[in-house]
């Protein structure tokens, strides 16, 4: 413990502390979280002193700016301590795809529709086509839209609709985002049909 000194340039552009810190005046918090209310930096300066530890600006947008007496080493172990919490909660959202067709069995569109459920509850957006060939690609819009809509219907995850079925250059195209205000739904059959919708290429 002591009266810290800056050890790089970049540390004392960072942190304001003892000696580096600007303000006439400061609210001052003890290391327990005293308060000793507003006083002139000089005089926070002398109190950090005669406690043998640092005075370390906290808010320095406040009016007045907030100070901590506390220890620089103590100080430095928490801040590194918080920022890891942050950056470990942090998740980077990504766009998933998924691709399905027309004419597969029921058993494959539950494994696809359980690996987009998976997604969904990763907190991903999940982007999916119905992929269309051959006489496909000449059916009615609306036919082929109930034909998707069978296949969101057996979709584990409680979702909503990012972006509506609409065309696309593969097909038909629907985006879905995890609807945290519902519970995840209960897997349902896909409803009878002759041709279901497939689970194929990923």
């Amino acid at each position: 413990m002591g009266f810290t000194k800056y050890t790089s340039q970049a540390e004392k552009e960072r942190i304001r502390m003892n000696e580096g810190i600007r303000a006439p005046q400061l609210r001052v918090i003890g290391s327990e979280g005293e308060n000793f209310g507003v006083m002139s930096t000089r005089d926070a300066l002398a109190k950090a002193k005669e406690m043998n530890l640092d005075l370390i600006e906290i808010s320095p947008n406040a009016q007045p700016p907030v100070a901590k007496i506390t220890d620089y080493g103590k100080f430095k172990y928490e801040q590194k301590k918080k920022d890891k919490e942050v950056k470990s909660k942090a998740h980077v959202t990504e766009t998933k795809e998924s691709q399905v067709k027309i004419g597969t069995s029921e058993h494959d569109m539950h494994i696809k529709a359980s690996k987009i459920a998976a997604w969904l509850r990763e907190g991903h957006r999940v982007k999916i086509d119905l992929f269309l060939w051959g006489r496909y690609k000449y059916m009615e819009f609306n036919f082929l839209k109930e034909r998707l809509e069978r296949f969101l219907a057996i979709i584990p995850e409680a979702y909503k609709i990012a972006e509506p079925i609409q065309k696309s250059p593969k097909g038909l195209a629907v985006a879905l985002e995890r609807d945290t205000s519902k519970k995840p739904a209960q897997p349902k059959k896909a409803p009878p049909s002759e041709e279901p919708v497939s689970q194929e290429n990923a």
